[in-house]
């Protein structure tokens, strides 16, 4: 039976069960509509009443589903199980009544996992604190490339959901999981998982770090074939360390330097396999050129380098490791080269909205002018900027809390040239970028990795980046 198909006896679990869905938005509305298929009492609760709750609770009351907006904290009389949106936070009063009640909670993942068929598609699972989406994305291309029917989904935009029940039939799925999404999946258990870094983040969510890193964790548990973790990122190591897995199943590391017995790495320039080869111990297997990745940054090898070990512990060959990284092409705002303008590179990584994927970011270039600031939530950047410290050239400072990457540079990089840019108007970024401009020479990169948030002054990331791109194009147009 293909994926496309819920067994029997799954959609008889469900039929006449008393079943609320928390949170409408991308994973609620779909588990509701799923659910009620099944049979399912569905009553839809949600904190928010806004215009769009409004406009899906429509939606799901024409189907017969009940629904309670502005009030998402009250667990309903009868509820027998709990489908949460990823984003509540576990502390939520919804929760403490239901575990009061012996109510389990399920997340969208959980859900989509208990409904796939017998012969359903193998999951191979992507989690960490960066570079998740690029990885999954490469790990889908190189699938790709082997011929096999494959999809990037999950937190990635589509829906778990749609992947197991839809007509499509796959032959194994790239899956992007959140921490949030590892903490409601109590059940799910991947053909191979990959954790590719650590490093504080939702840290409000979590509660600490411990419990965040126990969250990624979840995803190496009852793995069959392969752990890949990151030899530079201990901490990677010792979730696979604690993790629960089936018998056989092995530890695979990934490196940028010379791979050990079953490790990926990078050899003068190859990214060679040291894991999934015959006698390990003394041969290794060249998968593709260093040139192939893009871009060539360090973090983005070693994405390339966690997707290559998961698609080989499926058995794909070393072509179409080679194959899928050359297809593949990466997302807006990643590292995206905008344009050369008298020598300078303007770099658009306005996706780096943490310092470890801006510490990532910097450390790819030599002699950075660096455009930096926007919602901190809480970080800190003493560490980010003693490492990066050597290659910047200058920093232009936007956004809310630019005061703390002030004070950071001040106390650990003094000699580096600052502008603190006071504004949050529409015309900002472009003063960022002429500032930028001024403090580079030719050979220098400008790069925006702003280490924060966006929401202070742009819609979206992807925004900002728009908008740093629209001020670069117009200093080549001026130039032209």
């Amino acid at each position: 039976m293909g994926s496309g198909q819920v067994t029997s006896s799954v959609s008889t679990e469900f039929k006449g069960k008393h079943v609320t869905v928390a949170g409408l938005g991308v994973s609620g509305v779909p588990a509701a509509k799923v659910l009620h298929g099944l049979g399912a009492i569905v009553t839809a609760v949600n904190d928010g009443a806004d215009e769009r709750a409004q406009a899906q609770a429509a939606e799901l009351e024409a189907l017969g589903i009940t629904v309670r907006l502005g009030d998402g904290d009250t667990l309903p009389e009868g509820t027998e199980l709990i489908v949460t949106a990823p984003g509540w936070k576990p502390d939520k009063p919804l929760f403490t009544a239901a575990e009061k009640a012996g109510v389990p909670v399920w997340g969208d993942v959980e859900l989509a996992w208990r409904l796939r068929g017998p012969e359903a598609a193998p999951w191979l699972a992507v989690t960490g604190t960066n570079g998740k989406t690029t990885t999954v994305q490469m790990l889908a291309s190189i699938l790709k490339a082997a011929g096999l029917r494959t999809a990037a989904v999950g937190n990635i935009g589509v829906s778990l959901l749609d992947a197991v029940l839809g007509e499509e039939q796959y032959d194994v799925l790239a899956v992007e999981l959140s921490s949030y999404q590892l903490h409601w999946a109590p059940s799910l258990r991947a053909h191979s998982a990959a954790v590719l870094n650590l490093a504080p983040d939702h840290l409000d969510w979590h509660g600490s770090m411990e419990a965040y890193a126990a969250d990624k964790g979840r995803i190496y548990e009852g793995n069959r074939v392969a752990c890949v973790y990151n030899a530079a990122d201990k901490a990677t190591e010792d979730l696979v360390r604690e993790a629960d897995v089936e018998e056989g199943c092995r530890a695979i590391g990934f490196t940028l330097g010379t791979p050990a017995p079953s490790q990926l790495g990078v050899v003068e320039g190859i990214l060679v396999d040291r894991a999934f080869v015959e006698n390990r111990h003394k041969n290794a297997q060249e998968l593709a050129e260093v040139a192939d990745v893009n871009p060539p940054a360090p973090h983005n090898i070693a994405n390339a380098l966690a997707a290559a070990a998961l698609a080989r512990a499926y058995g794909v060959p070393a072509k179409a490791v080679r194959d899928g990284l050359r297809a593949f092409t990466p997302d807006a705002h990643r590292i995206a080269h905008v344009a050369d303008v008298d020598g300078v590179a303007y770099v658009d990584d306005s996706k780096a909205t943490n310092t470890h994927a801006a510490e990532a970011s910097l450390a790819a270039y030599e002699s950075i002018v660096w455009i930096a600031g926007g919602l901190a939530k809480g970080a800190t950047f003493d560490e980010l900027v003693t490492k990066s410290a050597p290659r910047l050239r200058g920093a232009v400072l936007i956004g809310a809390d630019r005061a703390l990457i002030r004070e950071a540079l001040a106390r650990h990089a003094p000699e580096v040239p600052v502008v603190d840019l006071d504004r949050t108007d529409t015309g900002a970024m472009c003063a960022a970028v002429q500032e930028a401009r001024r403090l580079a020479q030719a050979g220098d990169t400008v790069l925006l990795a702003p280490a924060c948030a966006s929401m202070d002054m742009f819609a979206n990331y992807n925004k900002r980046g728009d908008a740093f791109a629209d001020a670069v194009r117009e200093l080549g147009s001026a130039d032209g």
